[in-house]
């Protein structure tokens, strides 16, 4: 009879040993998320139990005991790095740790476009629900100062870009990466740029490089634009840019420049002031720091819109201004 009962209890083991085994194994390789993408965050001092009660939140097929017996093996465990994850379809538990203990967490992106204000890109920030929002109330010069920068504006000393982020990131550390990387552009076109360029320093290329930005959208313009503006400079013409006039304006901007709009007394306003405004208009990319750092040799002193994205350049007055009523003209 003993030996009865000791033969059941070894089958009884034998099934449950191989159950355990399977049901393991299934574990391992059976994925855990089917047909969708899933998000989890995981905090500082989350435990193991509150990572499995979250993955079972958003329904994923896992037991939390295989769950915690994986996370055990090779101290997985004590490896979690925080962060929000993104599980996609066909992941497993080992997988799920691996992203975990690497710390790949979802990486969120912002765009600021080229020819943007700063006040776009702060209104672009404030509506980014994954980003820290520490910056209401700031005024400029305070955060001119967390970039160790002498500048009181903070006008087109972005760079304009795509940033990748975790979610949490702080506005302030996203701007910081914008700031550094327009920097590092600047000073590398300024080491490369022509000779014999009317710029004293890297920030009026800058502040020209802003101007050409808004001027034109077509890019085999950017230098022809920044060679007139250049030469401008250079025989102390008025540079006589609509950007900087509306710029100038500010909120009183509607869509139209009136003849009081070009008279008015204004740091930006080119139509009544020599030389360069006094800050960039907007963020400059790569293309139109280049642009004014290496600008057309040719001999055109004047520009106007053809309307349809491109201008037509002249070398004097007279011709400009059959130019201007030629394409006026056409526009009305």
């Amino acid at each position: 009879m003993n030996n009865k009962i000791i033969g059941f209890t070894l089958l009884v083991l034998s099934f449950a040993s191989g159950w355990l085994w399977m049901d393991y194994q299934k574990a391992l390789h059976h994925p855990a998320l089917t047909d969708k993408t899933v998000y989890i965050e995981i905090e500082k001092g989350d435990s193991l139990d509150l990572i499995s009660d979250k993955l079972a939140a958003q329904q994923l097929d896992i037991t939390p005991f295989w769950f915690k017996v994986i996370a055990f093996q090779d101290n997985a465990f004590k490896k979690i790095k925080t962060g929000e994850y993104e599980l996609t379809s066909g992941i497993t538990i080992p997988q799920i740790l691996a992203l975990f203990v690497q710390g790949k967490t979802k990486q969120h992106t912002i765009t600021f476009p080229e020819g943007w204000s700063f006040k776009e890109i702060l209104h672009e920030i404030e509506k980014n629900p994954n980003l820290e929002h520490t910056l209401n109330g700031v005024d400029f010069a305070s955060l001119m100062i967390k970039f160790k920068s002498d500048m009181q504006s903070p006008e087109g000393l972005f760079f304009p870009d795509t940033y990748f982020f975790e979610k949490h990131t702080s506005d302030v550390s996203l701007l910081k990466r914008a700031y550094e990387k327009m920097q590092q552009v600047l000073q590398q076109e300024w080491l490369n740029k022509a000779e014999g360029l009317p710029f004293k320093t890297p920030y009026e290329a800058l502040i020209l490089a802003s101007i050409v930005e808004k001027e034109t959208g077509a890019a085999a313009e950017r230098p022809i634009i920044a060679g007139v503006f250049i030469r401008r400079l250079e025989q102390n013409m008025l540079l006589q840019t609509d950007p900087t006039v509306i710029y100038g304006m500010g909120e009183s901007y509607h869509g139209d420049i009136r003849t009081q709009d070009l008279t008015a007394d204004t740091p930006y306003n080119t139509y009544i002031i020599s030389g360069l405004p006094p800050t960039p208009i907007a963020m400059p990319g790569r293309d139109a720091l280049y642009a004014v750092l290496h600008p057309d040799k040719g001999d055109s002193l004047y520009f106007v819109a053809r309307g349809d994205g491109t201008h037509e350049f002249s070398v004097n007055l007279k011709d400009h201004m059959t130019a201007v009523d030629k394409f006026q003209r056409n526009k009305k």
